[in-house]
């Protein structure tokens, strides 16, 4: 998972307490989705669908997530996000994946982008999208 330049300064940010950051928590994280397989660069702001102005939408927390060890196993080290597209959301490629502190397209910090093709949805279903990010040393 390609870890943004953005992303490694809220996590400075955090580490030192210094409160300059938007927390990536059931207020503000999102989960974003768009039809871009633009290679992962660190210096990447947005999804890539967002920057060229393509298919890309990104949707708030579903109740109670994110989460630090969902399945209460002992795994701290573990947080879940969760968010649920719509019949009438998302619809189209799924090619390309980030986890942000806004809602709003184009706002807040993406924490990581991925690039993957996770399939097309379509209007004939809502699918709930969930990723857990694992700190590790």
């Amino acid at each position: 998972m390609g870890l943004t330049n953005a992303g490694t300064e809220v996590i400075a940010s955090a580490l030192l307490g210094d409160g300059s950051y938007v927390l990536f928590d059931n207020t503000n994280a999102a989960l974003g989705v768009g039809d871009d397989s633009t290679v992962f660069a660190a210096n990447q702001t947005q999804l890539q669908a967002e920057a060229n102005a393509t298919s890309a939408i990104r949707s708030p927390m579903n109740s109670g997530l994110p989460s630090r060890d969902p399945d209460a196993d002992g795994s701290d080290n573990l947080t879940r996000y969760q968010s649920t597209f719509g019949t009438a959301e998302g619809n189209f490629n799924w090619l390309e994946w980030g986890v942000f502190n806004s809602a709003v397209a184009s706002g807040g910090n993406m924490l990581c982008r991925v690039v993957e093709d996770l399939g097309t949805k379509t209007a004939a279903s809502k699918w709930v999208f969930e990723v857990d990010l694992t700190v590790t040393v």
